[in-house]
């Protein structure tokens, strides 16, 4: 245990770095460090918050009326559906409901930074897997790496921070591989923006694959833009949704994250034009990355990936000196959000200096 801790904690708690979030920017400064959505609230949803007012009664614990519409939206009963303060905190629930001392959680990585200490907080052994050298799960090694102590399998697709996602073709085989009574959690806070007809689709595989032991991960913090009111939602068998409810904190969606959530799914084709803008600029500020000698990764989220390795926190530097608040990941390489159209062609300008730093032979060089 940390001496400067005043109390007893778990060793490995107190090993923990805090979570960390992406830097916030100034006045004249892009915040591209957290893959926030840059459009408002869709329409209908400020007033729809608005109208809440019922703040000192507590939300219903259940959050019904969001379940029922989204068991309707997706063509299952609303035991199928769980809600929570988004996605993450799901996530949580459902590691520490199937993992305990001496069990194994296995991830990709590098993938979502919570993977980590969720594993261990819940008192799991972390089992990270090497991604590919195209920054994409490798679900063969993900699948020999199972053993007895196994209890959960996080696959996030599109991958976050690097971008790619998985197909479905190797999602179907994988799955196939792993044992039945093995968590599988498919991550899919990005869902929206995937562009590649190849990817897996999770309520593809909920109805079509027969195997239980999968839920759907998926929030409206990204694409809805509603990441200030937390809510996130999982698909799948009700029972293993029961455990995660039973490790949940009860009334953690607010009456206004609910109303919020409610009012984005009336508005569908309002939605779906956003994310196509959000997914054009991400395609065009790939491509012009990769014209000015930049290895890209290929980008299925509303983020591209910069594999700056050991310069990272140094490139970082070089955007933000700019203006343009960046994600580094020390060692690995920079996310950056797809932001505001202006932004685009500002980290275009930079990131064309900034790859022509790195030294000679770099794998972030491409063709410079």
């Amino acid at each position: 245990m940390s001496s400067d801790i005043p109390i007893r904690v778990r060793p490995a708690i107190a090993a923990l770095p805090p979570y960390k979030q992406g830097k916030q920017a100034g006045a004249e400064a892009y915040k591209l460090s957290s893959n926030e959505n840059p459009f408002d609230p869709l329409p209908g949803v400020l007033e729809a918050v608005q109208a809440a007012t019922s703040l000192n009664r507590y939300p219903d614990a259940s959050a019904a009326r969001l379940r029922a519409a989204l068991a309707e939206r997706f063509g299952v009963d609303t035991d199928s559906i769980h809600v929570g303060a988004g996605s993450v905190s799901i996530l949580a629930q459902l590691v520490q409901a199937a993992a305990g001392p001496g069990d194994e959680v296995i991830f990709a990585w590098r993938s979502f930074e919570a993977y980590p200490w969720l594993a261990i907080v819940a008192g799991a052994t972390a089992v990270q897997v090497p991604l590919t050298a195209g920054s994409r799960h490798d679900l063969p090694a993900m699948a020999a790496a199972v053993t007895d102590r196994t209890r959960a399998i996080i696959v996030c697709s599109p991958n976050n921070p690097t971008g790619p996602i998985v197909t479905q073709a190797e999602f179907d085989t994988f799955v196939d591989t792993v044992p039945a009574d093995v968590l599988v959690i498919l991550d899919e806070a990005y869902a929206e923006f995937v562009t590649d007809p190849d990817a897996v689709d999770g309520m593809y595989v909920l109805g079509n694959s027969g195997r239980s032991n999968v839920v759907v991960l998926r929030t409206f913090s990204k694409a809805f833009g509603l990441a200030g009111l937390r809510v996130g939602y999982a698909v799948g068998h009700p029972r293993i949704l029961d455990a995660a409810r039973s490790a949940a904190i009860p009334l953690s969606v607010t009456l206004q994250g609910e109303e919020a959530a409610l009012a984005s799914l009336t508005v569908q084709d309002e939605l779906l034009e956003r994310v196509s803008v959000i997914a054009e600029r991400r395609d065009r500020l790939a491509a012009g990355l990769r014209e000015a000698g930049w290895d890209v990764p290929q980008a299925q989220g509303n983020f591209i990936w910069l594999p700056t390795g050991e310069e990272s926190l140094t490139a970082a530097a070089a955007f933000e000196e700019a203006g343009l608040i960046v994600r580094p990941f020390a060692g690995d390489g920079i996310r950056i959000s797809v932001g505001e159209d202006a932004s685009v062609e500002k980290v275009l300008g930079i990131a064309a200096s900034v790859v022509k730093s790195l030294p000679e032979g770099h794998s972030a060089r491409g063709l410079a």
